[in-house]
Formats: C-alpha cells, sequence, structure tokens
C-alpha cells in the first residue's frame, strides 16, 4: 500500500525503522499493544489506588523528623492546621515540589 500523501520522507525512514524494530525485538509488549488497539472512546482500565478515609494517618520521616498527617472529611491536618492538598503539605516539608499521594507512599515510592 503506498504511504500517505504529506508524510515526509524522514518520518517514514523513523517508521520503517521503529517497525523493523519492533519486528526483530519480537513486538510490542502486552500492555503497549492492548493500549494501541483499545478503542479511543473506551476508557482507561481504573487502577486501583488505596482509598483515605476519615480517621486515617498518615506517617513519613523526612530528615530525620516524622511528620504525622490525619485525614478529615475536610482535607488533611499537619501541624494544627488543615490542609486542603497533600501535594501542599509535602511542598511544606520538602521545600521542594512533590506529589503528596507519592511522597507519603500511597501510590509508589518516595524516595528521599
Amino acid at each position: 500500500m503506498p504511504a500517505p500523501k504529506g508524510i515526509s520522507r524522514t518520518f517514514l525512514r523513523r517508521f520503517i525503522v521503529y517497525e523493523l524494530q519492533v519486528q526483530e525485538c519480537g513486538g510490542l509488549p502486552r500492555h503497549v499493544a492492548n493500549a494501541v488497539t483499545r478503542p479511543a472512546n473506551d476508557p482507561k482500565p481504573k487502577i486501583p489506588t488505596p482509598a483515605l478515609k476519615s480517621g486515617g494517618r498518615l506517617l513519613r520521616e523526612w530528615n530525620g523528623v516524622t511528620h504525622v498527617v490525619d485525614v478529615t472529611d475536610g482535607g488533611f491536618v499537619w501541624k494544627g492546621q488543615t490542609w486542603r492538598s497533600l501535594s501542599v503539605i509535602a511542598r511544606e516539608i520538602t521545600g521542594a515540589q512533590w506529589s503528596g499521594p507519592r511522597f507519603f507512599g500511597l501510590n509508589g515510592k518516595a524516595r528521599s
């Protein structure tokens, strides 16, 4: 089948080389192939994440200090103040931009 009009030679070369590499290495990983073949209007599969329930407590040690965050219906309580976001608390603790759930170990390994 001829190549679609309007595609540059450089792009076609890269595409062909990529296809050859995929065939040589045994194809795409299963999760990538599934994502590519899934219809565009089909939502991504839901990945279960830990639910934060009111009354829960998050602990994180940072630079020798243990930080305790209590989960409430209105947000999170840290150092006597109520916060709406774990990410803001993580930024206050570290002084750097962090994903709050990741910092507190809710969705991946947090590294200090």
